[in-house]
């Protein structure tokens, strides 16, 4: 059964680093890797690129490419190295990926998209995902998108993830695609009461577990982006709230003082710096007193590399220095004439 909550994938957000804490946070919800092009891991690094720790499951690979053979070969080595899932990007409107003929312009082709899904299910027992948009540019009207997914569901695919806002492949930048297209949540739930057998998860502008319970009344599962990497501490009660966990909820000082031991090991990484783990904690304490001076003490101490955790939760707990204010700063002696 697929988890009903997800971590979206964010390029230069979801690293290694980054779902560990939130692994810290939550065991049930489902993580995912920034996308990797399929050229980029057949031919690269690929231990780099496949790299987690086994707490971080469940865990899927999010794919960027069009080559039905290459993909395939990719889906091999995700499902060898232990991933749960793997999932194809038809939903990111960069340049860049649209250069590389994938991302949100498969949308205009599905038969691509539905040979790329065949030949990775033939290869693979894990699921096979699809992460797409409503629609791009003209191709924008709901049976737009609901011939997509009926063409894509012949091929297999497990599960269908919509960010419930069309693309605009010109025009727009991937931050602008991001919230400029106005939110259509009624399209995916009309999707998933006519698709009733398909398994149909929401993304957009859906911040935190609670507000996806409401979702969850419409679809099977929820994605959550921006939200978890600007307040990752509200997925402290996820597990509880959709999974029906009965373990505490834990601390904001207890995910710190976990990632002061996780920030040690990952230190003996010769390529691992200690800020990319800090900079990933810097909203831990979003919204609480102290949390100014966190910031301020993990970035400047970044380099302590444990330690800066360390002082950083010793920095919000100290009272802030009390500010003069402009009226004393600027007071001048009044001269006071005889009349």
């Amino acid at each position: 059964m697929m988890p009903a909550l997800s971590v979206a994938p964010m390029m230069d957000v979801t690293d290694r680093h980054f779902r560990y804490l939130i692994r810290q946070l939550t065991r049930h919800t489902l993580l995912y890797t920034e996308m990797v092009v399929g050229q980029a891991l057949v031919h690269g690094d690929r231990d780099r690129f496949l790299a987690y720790d086994p707490c971080e499951h469940p865990i899927a690979l999010q794919l960027g490419g069009d080559d039905p053979k290459m993909l395939a070969d990719c889906a091999v080595m995700a499902e060898d190295r232990g991933f749960d899932e793997v999932n194809l990007n038809v939903g990111c409107p960069s340049s860049r990926v649209q250069a590389g003929r994938f991302g949100v312009v498969l949308m205009r082709d599905p038969d691509r998209v539905a040979r790329v899904v065949e030949a990775m299910k033939a290869q693979v027992s894990v699921p096979v995902t699809v992460k797409h948009r409503i629609g791009l540019d003209e191709l924008d009207q709901y049976d737009h998108m609901k011939g997509f997914v009926d063409r894509v569901a012949l091929a297999g695919a497990d599960r269908f993830t919509v960010h419930a806002r069309k693309a605009w492949t010109k025009g727009l930048s991937p931050k602008q695609n991001r919230n400029v297209p106005p939110l259509q949540y009624d399209l995916v739930y009309r999707l998933k009461a006519e698709r009733p057998d398909l398994v149909i998860e929401i993304n957009g502008g859906i911040v935190s577990p609670e507000a996806a319970q409401d979702h969850l009344d419409h679809v099977d599962a929820v994605m959550i982006g921006r939200g978890a990497r600007d307040d990752p501490y509200g997925f402290a009660t996820a597990d509880q709230r959709l999974f029906g966990s009965p373990a505490p909820v834990v601390t904001r000082e207890a995910v710190a003082r976990a990632m002061m031991g996780y920030l040690d090991r990952a230190l003996a990484d010769p390529y691992v710096k200690p800020h990319h783990v800090t900079r990933h904690l810097a909203p831990l304490f979003a919204g609480q007193p102290g949390a100014k001076a966190w910031r301020r003490r993990l970035a400047e101490d970044a380099a302590r590399g444990p330690e800066a955790i360390e002082r950083a939760l010793a920095a919000r707990q100290l009272p802030e220095p009390l500010k003069r204010s402009s009226s004393s700063r600027n007071r001048k002696l009044k001269v006071v004439s005889e009349p």
